[in-house]
């Protein structure tokens, strides 16, 4: 009990000390539970779901931005995986372009062969046929020349069926000996 008193004696102290007007704390409790509850119920609820809101759009933007970073992260390797198929489909087509070239230049140059070969076959049928021609016409000369040396040797005349005569004769000599 004593204490007690003593607390009792503590408490006027004070309230006498610093001058506490017991109707007009009640008063200023009583008004500061009012705003208390006004500014709860109509400031820090908008406040604290504002904030709610808040912490969840920045936790909606967070994992919108690691969905974000793992598309493009995704896009990349498709861009790149795209990049190397392109180049390799490039060097399939340059490969193929180059053995179109070669097998075109050796057509090509098969091509002149067989040409060459017409040309050079061609050229022999004409030398032949030249050939052919130049000796039927030396032939023929010869010939002429047998039947006018025979008829200067005989010293006559040769008859038309005489000169033929010695004409086939002549021909058939040199076929036989040609």
């Amino acid at each position: 009990m004593i204490i007690l008193a003593s607390l009792t004696d503590t408490a006027q102290g004070i309230v006498e000390t610093f001058g506490i007007d017991w109707p007009m704390l009640i008063a200023q409790a009583i008004n500061f539970l009012i705003v208390a509850f006004v500014i709860w119920k109509f400031a820090f609820k908008n406040i604290l779901s504002t904030i709610k809101e808040r912490e969840k759009q920045i936790a909606d933007s967070l994992s919108n931005a690691d969905k974000i970073k793992l598309e493009l992260e995704e896009t990349e390797k498709q861009q790149q995986e795209t990049l190397q198929e392109a180049s390799i489909a490039a060097q399939k087509t340059i490969s193929s372009a180059q053995d179109q070239a070669k097998a075109l230049i050796e057509a090509q140059k098969e091509d002149a062969r067989k040409q060459a070969e017409e040309i050079i076959l061609k050229a022999k049928l004409a030398m032949e046929q030249e050939r052919d021609l130049i000796l039927k016409e030396a032939r023929e000369e010869i010939a002429s020349l047998v039947v006018l040396t025979t008829s200067k040797v005989l010293s006559k005349d040769l008859s038309e069926d005489e000169k033929q005569h010695f004409s086939s004769r002549a021909t058939e000599e040199l076929n036989l000996k040609g």
